[in-house]
């Protein structure tokens, strides 16, 4: 259930792929590491229009060695395109492997509360204690999947009205608040 299109990439095109395909955002979260969010979440469009779409598991399929070259090529996919492509086809892999390729699966079988989904997520090749926590909450607050608890088990990530990561990003402005919000805690543990 989408409750609303996406304003992650800052790109039409590449937000429109995020709202409606739940392998390209999950792409996009496993995307946004050392390199600007926005263009993280444009990774999946970069790669739909050079594979003529975005299929899980065309992606999953794919010639290990053509696919880092995707996502390699200029512009690349992130700034370790060769390295994330090979975790993006991993990624591919383990969800066709343990979810039949429907990524909807790991907050909908069994009717999983947030505690359960917390944990599918973490389970996810790239994603560790924070991405997942992140990734539930931007779930929970965007997309409208609220397991039970979820806000709890998202930490300081589900808080309603924070600004502190992609889930609370809704458009240029929130953008830029999360923006300084990170640049806060940075300077902040440097001290």
């Amino acid at each position: 259930m989408v409750s609303r299109m996406l304003c992650l990439a800052q790109e039409p095109e590449a937000d429109k792929l995020l709202s409606t395909n739940d392998f390209a955002l999950l792409t996009g979260m496993l995307l946004d590491q050392q390199f600007p969010m926005e263009h993280a979440f444009r990774g999946p469009q970069k790669i739909a229009e050079r594979m003529d779409g975005f299929d899980l598991r065309r992606i999953a399929e794919a010639d290990p060695e053509g696919f880092e070259e995707l996502g390699a090529t200029p512009p690349a996919i992130h700034r370790y395109g060769r390295s994330m492509a090979r975790r993006v086809q991993e990624l591919a892999r383990y969800v066709v492997d343990n979810y039949d390729g429907v990524v909807s699966r790991l907050w909908t079988d069994g009717d999983p509360d947030g505690k359960e989904v917390l944990r599918r997520l973490r389970a996810l090749p790239g994603f560790g204690d924070q991405k997942a926590r992140i990734f539930l909450a931007l779930l929970g607050k965007q997309r409208g999947v609220q397991p039970a608890g979820w806000r709890e088990v998202a930490g300081a990530y589900g808080d309603e009205g924070s600004t502190r990561s992609v889930a609370d990003v809704v458009d240029a402005e929130s953008l830029a608040q999360v923006r300084a919000f990170k640049k806060q805690a940075k300077a902040a543990a440097k001290k």
